[in-house]
């Protein structure tokens, strides 16, 4: 049994005490002064935070009690490497009461994590309310922060029409986090002015078409995920999507519904894409066939511009009152798309039937 006197260096007892559960974690803190210090810089160096917003409860209280928490214990904020926080509005009653001081308590405490690693920020109904000054919600947390070693980063809060935009706040606070490769801004709909020495290692975004039109050009930017319509998506923010500095690999349009054209036009701008994760809106298509499996026989055009494509799937499209294919529909279709497209080894349908085909073998259905 370990003393709690024990000589041992705190860096062993890092090691001895980062398996242990959180309830156990919380337990080693009461046995001595040493033990506490390592129990809770464990315990903080990973804070994820929920608040659900009301009437009866109208401020996050979970995200105040950590922030004063921080604040109290200096020694904690070195050993920070993931925060989250996520705000959620009870749509049943309206939030009334204003979300300012919160967001400034999370300000005060995100400047003092410089070692953070990871950063998720959803502030639900926080842009929707008046604040001092004309920025979005997320400005005022995130203004004068600086986080040299961030790597994971997003950033958003409820969207509605007429709110509070992103100032240039926002870019300044990108361009202050060179190490970050992992970017998410799903509630910024217009472009973004970021210096062009700014986010030199960013791999992978998701945000709407004309802020990804504006973050990818020059960057080495692999993995695309838009949000939003597919008439976002355009003549002028397509081509500019594909000014990367290295060739993108895996493209997800699965939270939008995709029409035949507008996954036309992707093929024919992103012919390197390996990967391809896509919503279609059969709904939207349906008098040209009988039945949804019927539709998809359509693919095989798009998928010929997809020489490189490995994998395909089409599991996040809504197939409620479509009809389903059977296994020797499947079997047709794809053995159709390999033949558009070579390299293909991998496809989940609508219904989340998958099918493989191994190197130079046959396609086979995946028992689940």
């Amino acid at each position: 049994m370990l003393d709690a006197s024990s000589g041992l260096p705190n860096e062993i007892l890092f090691i001895i005490f980062a398996g242990c559960c959180t309830d156990t974690l919380a337990i080693v803190t009461c046995v001595s002064h040493r033990f506490k210090y390592v129990a809770e810089s464990i315990l903080y160096s990973t804070i994820l935070l929920n608040d659900t917003l009301s009437e009866s409860s109208p401020q996050p209280w979970r995200t105040l009690r950590w922030c004063d928490s921080m604040l109290r214990r200096g020694y904690l904020v070195e050993n920070t490497r993931k925060l989250q926080i996520r705000w959620h509005a009870d749509t049943r009653l309206p939030v009334s009461s204003s979300l300012s001081p919160a967001c400034a308590a999370i300000s005060q405490t995100l400047r003092l994590l410089t070692f953070l690693e990871s950063l998720e920020l959803f502030l639900g109904p926080a842009n929707q309310m008046a604040h001092l000054e004309p920025m979005h919600a997320i400005e005022h947390v995130i203004r004068g922060t600086r986080l040299p070693y961030l790597r994971h980063c997003s950033l958003g809060a409820d969207y509605s029409k007429g709110v509070q935009p992103y100032t240039n706040v926002l870019p300044a606070f990108l361009a202050s986090a060179p190490s970050l490769r992992h970017l998410k801004l799903p509630d910024n709909l217009c472009g973004l002015d970021l210096p062009p020495y700014a986010l030199p290692h960013l791999a992978s975004f998701r945000g709407s078409a004309d802020t990804a039109a504006a973050v990818l050009p020059g960057r080495p930017v692999q993995v695309l995920a838009l949000v939003g319509q597919d008439s976002d998506v355009n003549r002028v923010n397509l081509p500019r999507m594909t000014l990367t500095a290295l060739p993108l690999r895996y493209l997800d349009l699965s939270a939008m519904s995709v029409r035949p054209a507008l996954l036309k036009n992707v093929s024919i701008h992103f012919p390197t894409v390996q990967r391809l994760r896509v919503k279609l809106a059969l709904r939207h298509t349906l008098h040209y066939a009988f039945s949804g499996i019927r539709l998809l026989a359509g693919l095989s055009s798009v998928l010929s511009a997809l020489q490189l494509l490995e994998e395909l799937d089409l599991s996040p499209t809504d197939v409620d009152g479509i009809g389903r294919a059977d296994a020797k529909e499947e079997l047709v279709l794809v053995n159709e798309w390999g033949r558009a497209s070579p390299l293909l080894r991998r496809v989940l349908f609508p219904s989340v039937a998958e099918w493989i085909r191994p190197a130079g073998g046959s396609w086979h259905l995946i028992q689940n």
